[in-house]
């Protein structure tokens, strides 16, 4: 017997980490309809995709259209981006929260969203208490199968340039080969690697809660 074929929604699809997901659940046959939710269209013919253009900072107005079978928000934002602190909190703290509600409202049990490592709401660091405030928030809502991502840095190539990020980048590859045992959590991580992961999230069981970056990478793998 076939089982029926899938809804997923991306919110971040042109991002490095968002686009990466698009084309893995292009290739998926358990997926049939692929609904994605930006300001821009990520610019690919594929009859899965379905695109809803507009701003999504406003994305309660998408509601009536905000059915699928999961979710996967890959939101986020730099310093260097988006300067304006009340704005960078728009977009990291409230997007994800306001797509979790959606899920909830409208009955959507998989919600999977891409945190940070250290994220942490009584941080000293900005961009780690902004992360920490938003998963507390996310979970708050409750939908059933909620999974949030801490990845450590993310590897890969951006569209655009960011200089600063580059160089770190540059060392982190260093010290991926020095960090062992313990702090293997700290290694750098690739887009793929999430993404795999968050496809396994969604496709079996698993438990609501935070995910290291380590078990990120065990679980891209299968394990």
């Amino acid at each position: 017997m076939e089982h029926r074929k899938k809804t997923a929604i991306i919110l971040g699809a042109t991002g490095l980490t968002g686009s990466t997901l698009l084309k893995l659940l292009l290739e998926d046959v358990r997926y049939k309809t692929v609904k994605l939710f930006s300001r821009k269209s990520v610019n690919i013919s594929s009859s899965k995709i379905e695109e809803h253009i507009g701003d999504i900072l406003d994305l309660e107005r998408f509601e009536p259209v905000f059915d699928a079978d999961e979710v996967f928000c890959c939101i986020g934002t730099t310093k260097s981006k988006t300067p304006d602190k009340e704005l960078y909190r728009k977009i990291d703290l409230g997007i994800p929260v306001e797509a979790a509600r959606m899920c909830k409202a409208n009955g959507i049990d998989v919600f999977i969203v891409i945190s940070a490592m250290g994220a942490d709401p009584n941080s000293r660091v900005f961009y780690n208490r902004v992360k920490g405030e938003m998963e507390e928030e996310v979970l708050k809502i409750g939908v059933s199968r909620t999974h949030i991502l801490q990845p450590s840095l993310i590897s890969g190539q951006r569209k655009e340039r960011r200089l600063g990020e580059w160089m770190v980048k540059q060392l982190f590859k260093l010290f991926d080969v020095i960090l062992v045992g313990p702090l293997k959590k700290y290694r750098s991580i690739h887009p793929e690697e999430i993404t795999k992961c968050m496809i396994q999230l969604a496709n079996k069981a698993h438990g609501s809660g935070r995910i290291s970056s380590d078990e990120i990478k065990k679980m891209a793998k299968g394990d």
